[in-house]
C-alpha cells in the first residue's frame, strides 16, 4: 500500500498508459476513412520535409566518414579550384613546396595532408589488354592522406608516405565505388598493374565503402594517386615542383590541446617568411607580403563545395517544406476538431457516468500522438522515394552521388520528433475543445442552442491553410518563371545542331611538339564523317570551365590597390571554332590559318571586353597584353565577337578574349610559360552537324579518334543544350519542388476547406431547413454556403498576399529576369486559389441545396 508521499511506481503509470494506447488504437481502427485520410495527409507533409532534411543533413550537417572528424582542421576557408598563381590576401590553395614548409613547421598538427583541388582526367586499362582505354578521374594526394583521416583499406593497403617520394614505384588506390562499377567482385585487381595515361601503376588497395575522399561532390575520384607521381602523368605541365603554382588544399589533424588561433598565427608567419625567400616576386608583390594571411577552420565536413553551392537553395526548400507541413498539420487539427464534435454525445455520456475530463483529454492526446507517429512512419516511405528523386533531380548527369537515400539516425530522430510533435501540438486544441462543454445540454438534445466552440478554430485553420497555400503558389510561380527565363535566354552560341566531344590529349602522352600534327589529324578525320560540316578545337567550351587572368592596355592606368584589377577570361581556339560553336564575329576578321606560330600575335575580344576596357574607341587595331605591364602591347585586336555565356547562365557575359591555338603568349613573359603550354592542350572538339546528320554519332566519333590515336580517350559526348541543362540543376530542383509543394498545399487546403464547409452544412441542417420552409430557393442556399467559403478565402488572401510579397523579396537572389512582386504571377496564384476554393465549397453547397425541409425540421 502506498502513502500520499510515495513516489509513483512503474505500474501506477504504465497501466493507464497502456490502456490509453489500446483505446486510441481501437478508435483509429473504428474510423478507417478518417485514419487513412489523416495518415495520408501527414505522410505527405512529414515525408516531404524529411526528404528535404535528408539532403540538408548530408550536404550541410554531416561530417566526413573518417575517424574523429572533430579533430580535423582545414587550412584556408574558401573552396577554390583549381590552379592559382601570384599572391592572395586569403590563402586556400598552396604549392607543393609551400605545403612542405607549412607541414614541417606547424607542430599544432599531428599530421597535415595535401590533396589536389579538383580532379584530373585519366585514361585507364589493364596492362596487356587490347580493349580501348576507359575514362576515369583521379586525385593526387600526399602519402599521409589516408593515415591522417584514419581510413583503412577494404582490400590491400592504402597509400603510405613511402609511396609519395620521387623514384617510388607508381601506386594507386581504387575507390570502392569505382571498384564495384568496373572490377567487382574481382579483388585480384589489388596488386595488378593498370596502364594510367600509358604509364604502369600498381593498384595497392581499395578504399572502404562509403569513403568518397575529402570533398562531398557528384562523381568523386575513381583513383587516389601520390603527388610524387604527378610529374609522370603531367609531363611538361607538371605542377609539383612549381613554387608559383598553387593547386593543393590542406587538411590536418590537431594535436591534443592545440588551438586553432595559435596554428593560424604560426602558419601565417611561416607563409610570409616563405614568400620573402622566393626570388621571383616583384617589388609590388613584396610590398603586399605583410597583408598575406591564412585561416585555420574546422574541417570535419571536408571541403564544403556542395555546401557553398546548395546552401541557399536547401535553406529555401527546407522553409517551403515546413510551410507544407504546417498546412498538413492544420488539416489534421481541423479533422480532429470535426471528429471531436461528432463524438460529443459519446463524450457527454462518459462525463455523466463519472469519467474525469483529464482522463478524456489524455485519451484524445494519445489518439492524436498515435496518429502522428503512424503518419510519420508512412512519411518515411515517402521520404525514401522522395530523397532518391531529389538526388536524381539535383545531380542530373552524375554517375554517382555519395549520398545515401536511406535516412540516417539524425534524420530518423528528426522524423520521430516531427511526427510526435505534430500529433501532440496540433491535437491539444481539438482535445481540449472536445472535452470542454456541458454534458447536460448535449444529453437534452440542445444541439441547436448550444454554441459550437469548434467552428471558429476550424475557420481559422482554413484561413491559415489558404494563406500558406498562396505563399507556396506564388513562390512556385516566381521560381518556375525564373527557370523558364534562364532556359530560354540568348546564350550567344548555338544550342542545337552541335556535338561537343570532351578529350584530353595529355592522356595520350602527346608532347607539345606533336600537338599541331595531332590537331590536323583530328580535324581531317572528324571532318570526313558523314553529317559533319565544321570541326572546331578549343581549350574549353561554354559553361564547362573558364580561365581568367590580368590584362594590361597601353596608357590605361591600373586600378588603385584594394580595388578589383583589370581582368578577363580567355580561351585558345582553332580557326573554325567560333563558326562551329555558333558565336558570330561582329566586326573585323575571324582567326584563320595564317595566324600561325610565326605570325604577329593577335586576339579577338567580345563585346563585354570592348565596352569595359575600350569605351568610345574602335577596338580593331588596339593592343593589350596578359599578366605583366611589360606585355601590354603584345596582342593586336583583329575582331570583335558577340557576347556569350561562358561563366554561368544567370550572370552577364564577362570580358573575354580568344587566342589562336597555334600561337604562344609567353615570348615576352617567361612566367606564363607553364600556363601557355597547358593552354595548348585542348579539352573540347565542337562538331557542327548538317541537317539530317545521324542521331547517334558517338560510336563513329570514338572510332575516328581511335584511328588517330588509340589512347585518345573520349571523356564525354554532349550537346550545348545538355551543358545548359546541367548548369541549371539547382534552379530546376528548387522550381520543380516548389511547384510540387504548391500543388500539394493547394490540394490539402482544398480538402480542408471542403471538410470544414461540409461540417458547417451538417451542423446547420436545421437552419437550412427552416430557411427553405420559409421560401428560400436553392440558389439562395448555395449562395449562403459559398459566401462563407469566400469569406474564409478573402481572409486567407488578405494574410497571404503581404506574406507572399515579403517572401518574394527573400528569394529575390534566386530569381532571373523576374520581379519578386510579379503581378501576373500573383494574379495567377489568386485565380488558381479562388477556383480551387469554389470547387471545394460547391459540392457541400449543392448538398445543402438538396436538403428536404421536413426531415431537417424533425431533427430538432
Amino acid at each position: 500500500m502506498s502513502t500520499p508521499g510515495d513516489t509513483p511506481t512503474k505500474a501506477s503509470w504504465l497501466g493507464p498508459l497502456l490502456s490509453d494506447l489500446r483505446f486510441g488504437l481501437r478508435q483509429l481502427r473504428r474510423s478507417p476513412g478518417f485514419t487513412a485520410t489523416a495518415m495520408l495527409t501527414l505522410a505527405l507533409g512529414i515525408g516531404a520535409t524529411t526528404a528535404v532534411f535528408t539532403l540538408f543533413d548530408a550536404v550541410m550537417l554531416k561530417a566526413l566518414p573518417v575517424r574523429e572528424p572533430a579533430e580535423l582542421y582545414r587550412v584556408g576557408d574558401v573552396p577554390e579550384c583549381c590552379v592559382t598563381s601570384g599572391l592572395e590576401d586569403d590563402w586556400s590553395l598552396f604549392s607543393f613546396p609551400l605545403y612542405e614548409s607549412l607541414r614541417d613547421h606547424t607542430p599544432e598538427f599531428r599530421q597535415l595532408a595535401a590533396f589536389q583541388a579538383g580532379r584530373v582526367n585519366l585514361s585507364t586499362r589493364r596492362s596487356g589488354a587490347t580493349t580501348p582505354a576507359e575514362a576515369a578521374t583521379g586525385e593526387f594526394v600526399s602519402g599521409n592522406y589516408f593515415s591522417m583521416f584514419g581510413v583503412g583499406a577494404f582490400a590491400g593497403r592504402m597509400l603510405a608516405p613511402s609511396d609519395d617520394v620521387p623514384g617510388a614505384a607508381p601506386a594507386a588506390v581504387l575507390s570502392h565505388h569505382a571498384w564495384e562499377r568496373r572490377y567487382a567482385p574481382d579483388t585480384a585487381i589489388v596488386g595488378s598493374t593498370l596502364s594510367v595515361d600509358g604509364q604502369p601503376f600498381t593498384v595497392v588497395g581499395i578504399a572502404p565503402r562509403g569513403f568518397f575522399g575529402d570533398t562531398l561532390r557528384p562523381d568523386p575520384p575513381d583513383f587516389f594517386l601520390p603527388i610524387a607521381d604527378e610529374p609522370i602523368l603531367a609531363q611538361q605541365s607538371s605542377l609539383r615542383g612549381r613554387a608559383d603554382r598553387h593547386w593543393l588544399e590542406l587538411i590536418g589533424r590537431f594535436q591534443a590541446g592545440a588551438l586553432p588561433a595559435a596554428a593560424e598565427a604560426r602558419m601565417t608567419g611561416e607563409l610570409r617568411q616563405w614568400l620573402i625567400a622566393q626570388p621571383d616576386l616583384s617589388a609590388d608583390q613584396r610590398k603586399s607580403i605583410p597583408k598575406q594571411r591564412l585561416a585555420v577552420v574546422p574541417g570535419g565536413a571536408g571541403i564544403a563545395v556542395l555546401k557553398r553551392q546548395f546552401a541557399s537553395g536547401l535553406n529555401l526548400l527546407l522553409a517551403l517544406s515546413t510551410l507544407l507541413l504546417l498546412i498538413a498539420c492544420a488539416n489534421i487539427a481541423s479533422l480532429l476538431l470535426a471528429r471531436g464534435t461528432a463524438q460529443r454525445a459519446q463524450i457527454a455520456v462518459r462525463l455523466a457516468l463519472g469519467a474525469g475530463r483529464w482522463r478524456l483529454l489524455r485519451q484524445k492526446l494519445t489518439e492524436s500522438a498515435l496518429l502522428g507517429l503512424a503518419g510519420g512512419a508512412a512519411g518515411l516511405l515517402v521520404a525514401f522515394g522522395g530523397t532518391r528523386g531529389l538526388l536524381a533531380l539535383a545531380f542530373q548527369g552524375a554517375h554517382h552521388v555519395p549520398i545515401d537515400p536511406l535516412p540516417s539516425l539524425p534524420v530518423l530522430g528528426f522524423a520521430f520528433l516531427v511526427s510526435l510533435s505534430t500529433g501532440l501540438v496540433f491535437g491539444i486544441a481539438p482535445a481540449w475543445l472536445a472535452t470542454r462543454f456541458d454534458p447536460a445540454d448535449t444529453l437534452r438534445g440542445g444541439g441547436r442552442s448550444t454554441r459550437d466552440t469548434s467552428a471558429l478554430p476550424q475557420r481559422s485553420l482554413v484561413i491559415a491553410q489558404t494563406a500558406l497555400s498562396f505563399i507556396l503558389l506564388a513562390g512556385a510561380g516566381l521560381l518556375s518563371r525564373s527557370l523558364a527565363r534562364l532556359e530560354m535566354q540568348q546564350f550567344g552560341f548555338a544550342t542545337t545542331g552541335r556535338l561537343i566531344v570532351q578529350v584530353d590529349p595529355m592522356l595520350a602522352r602527346a608532347t607539345p611538339e606533336r600537338l599541331p600534327q595531332l590537331y590536323r589529324q583530328i580535324e581531317q578525320r572528324l571532318g570526313a564523317l558523314p553529317g559533319v560540316e565544321r570541326v572546331g578545337l578549343a581549350q574549353y567550351t561554354p559553361l564547362t570551365d573558364r580561365w581568367t587572368g590580368l590584362i594590361f592596355l597601353p596608357g590605361r592606368p591600373q586600378p588603385p590597390p584594394g580595388t578589383e584589377p583589370d581582368w578577363a577570361a580567355w580561351e585558345r581556339v582553332s580557326p573554325h571554332y567560333l563558326d562551329a560553336i555558333g558565336q558570330p564575329v561582329l566586326r573585323g576578321r575571324p582567326l584563320g590559318e595564317r595566324d600561325d606560330a610565326g605570325a604577329p600575335r593577335v586576339a579577338l575580344v567580345n563585346e563585354a571586353f570592348a565596352r569595359k576596357y575600350l569605351p568610345g574607341k574602335d577596338p580593331l587595331g588596339q593592343r593589350f597584353g596578359a599578366e605583366l605591364p611589360a606585355a601590354s602591347d603584345e596582342l593586336e585586336i583583329v575582331g570583335v565577337v558577340g557576347d556569350a555565356k561562358y561563366n554561368a547562365p544567370g550572370r552577364p557575359a564577362e570580358p573575354m578574349y580568344f587566342l589562336p591555338l597555334a600561337q604562344s603568349i609567353a615570348s615576352r613573359n617567361p612566367s606564363l610559360q607553364h600556363t601557355d603550354v597547358r593552354s595548348h592542350y585542348i579539352r573540347a572538339i565542337v562538331l557542327r552537324l548538317a541537317a539530317g546528320a545521324p542521331a547517334a554519332m558517338g560510336g563513329a566519333v570514338r572510332s575516328a579518334l581511335a584511328e588517330v590515336d588509340p589512347n585518345l580517350t573520349v571523356l564525354s559526348l554532349s550537346s550545348p543544350a545538355e551543358a545548359i541543362h546541367g548548369q541549371l540543376n539547382q534552379e530546376r530542383l528548387i522550381a520543380r519542388l516548389t511547384g510540387c509543394f504548391g500543388l500539394l498545399a493547394l490540394l490539402l487546403a482544398s480538402v480542408g476547406l471542403y471538410g470544414v464547409t461540409s461540417y458547417s452544412v451538417a451542423r446547420r441542417t436545421a437552419e437550412i431547413g427552416i430557411r427553405m420552409a420559409l421560401g428560400a430557393d436553392r440558389g439562395a442556399v448555395v449562395g449562403m454556403v459559398l459566401r462563407g467559403v469566400c469569406a474564409q478565402l478573402g481572409w486567407g488572401l488578405a494574410i497571404g498576399l503581404p506574406a507572399a510579397l515579403a517572401g518574394g523579396r527573400l528569394i529575390a537572389s534566386q530569381l532571373f529576369g523576374v520581379r519578386s512582386w510579379d503581378p501576373p504571377i500573383l494574379a495567377a496564384a489568386v485565380a488558381v486559389l479562388i477556383v480551387s476554393a469554389l470547387f471545394a465549397g460547391l459540392l457541400p453547397a449543392q448538398r445543402a441545396a438538396t436538403i428536404d425541409p421536413l426531415p431537417a425540421l424533425r431533427t430538432e
